[in-house]
């Protein structure tokens, strides 16, 4: 039987959020934005999951706007603040770190004449306050840094960088990437302070196809898809109701565990790494901070050749983020890694039905991975 570790990637589909999707799709199927009487049901059940997910992320329903997955809202986050709030300047903050979902749009921000400034981040893939405060300006339109790095688990403060930015300049606004810290670090929407916040259902062990953007009360953010003028104008597109089901469903269940499953899955993490470290010589753990992200790097032995031995055995783990394809980890270039730990570096990320048995047979494969297999990096005399 296989062993998944690749859970920032995506998740399992939980009991709970399978049996509302499934009932969703068998007995309240109509469109919820039709008059009769299913269609009121369907609208009913749009609503329920709308209020749980916004239980668990500490916000009001009305600020909670579905969307495909966290890449559209991460787009509709920064292209749309960016343009929307350039009457308050064009320059924009944020970092080398950020998923593609960010940086593209930052790139494309860039090429219609924005200022970017993008901070390099901490030596764990933080990003710090001060660097921030020291790069932010009057015509800061819009500050957008990820809480959870997709990588590494390092965590940034956003509460204290949106405070800070806030103290200096109330028009700037805040975004961040909650993707990888949604359900798996104690997050508030209001105790951040931030203007903007997105995330994704198949990262929390809800279906792929849904997620939300989190839009201030009060931030008339215009629209980025264009149509029917679902979710109050917002965002046009028949709501999945299935998904969206689903996706409260999964809030719901991991909001009631989530002490217990944060502290447990700090454990396994904080075991594993101290094991690692004991067996494999040379070992290096990159960044860190979520419970459920360790990446790690055996310098002279490349990833995919470690992730080929393991995949052998039945473990399944990544080098980077999967939205990369397998491409080289901009992150730990902007970490300032040397080549042969980036070349090595291995992303292995937990879920709240990870086992002590299955991470212990994942110790035991990478050492014998190190032991067994000859070094694929000669380093230069």
């Amino acid at each position: 039987m296989s062993i998944y570790l690749d859970n920032a990637a995506t998740t399992v589909v939980c009991p709970e959020a399978l049996a509302a999707a499934v009932e969703a799709m068998e007995l309240v199927y109509a469109n919820p934005n039709s008059p009769h009487a299913m269609g009121r049901e369907a609208a009913k059940l749009r609503e329920k999951g709308r209020a749980q997910l916004s239980r668990a992320l500490d916000c009001l329903p009305e600020e909670l706007y579905f969307t495909s997955c966290g890449t559209e809202g991460d787009n509709w986050a920064v292209l749309r603040g960016a343009r929307y709030n350039a009457r308050a300047g064009r320059h924009i903050l944020s970092s080398k770190v950020e998923h593609p979902a960010v940086l593209r749009c930052l790139d494309e921000l860039e090429a219609e004449g924005f200022d970017v400034t993008r901070l390099k981040p901490e030596r764990d893939g933080s990003i710090s306050p001060d660097a921030v405060l020291d790069a932010l300006r009057e015509d800061t339109c819009l500050v957008s840094l990820m809480t959870v790095n997709n990588e590494t688990g390092a965590v940034t403060d956003i509460a204290a960088i949106a405070a800070a930015v806030k103290a200096r300049n109330p028009r700037t606004l805040i975004h961040t990437d909650a993707v990888q810290a949604f359900l798996h670090i104690p997050l508030s929407a209001h105790a951040l302070g931030v203007d903007l916040l997105s995330l994704s259902g198949h990262k929390v062990h809800a279906p792929k196809g849904i997620g939300a953007l989190y839009i201030r009360k009060g931030l008339n953010l215009p629209p980025l898809l264009l149509g029917g003028g679902q979710e109050n104008g917002k965002r046009s597109g028949t709501e999945p109701v299935e998904l969206i089901a689903a996706l409260g469903a999964a809030a719901e269940v991991a909001s009631r565990s989530f002490a217990e499953d944060h502290a447990r899955m700090s454990t396994l993490r904080e075991q594993t790494a101290k094991r690692l470290l004991e067996e494999n010589p040379g070992l290096l753990l990159l960044g860190g901070g979520a419970p459920q992200i360790l990446s790690l790097s055996l310098p002279g032995w490349r990833s995919e050749v470690l992730m080929n031995f393991l995949e052998a055995g039945g473990i399944c783990v990544s080098k980077s983020s999967a939205c990369k394809k397998g491409g080289r980890s901009q992150v730990l270039e902007a970490m300032g890694c040397a080549s042969e730990v980036i070349d090595g570096a291995i992303r292995v990320s937990l879920s709240r039905f990870t086992t002590d048995e299955e991470l212990d047979r994942f110790c035991t494969a990478l050492r014998q991975a190190r032991e067994s297999l000859r070094p694929s990096i000669r380093r230069k005399r």
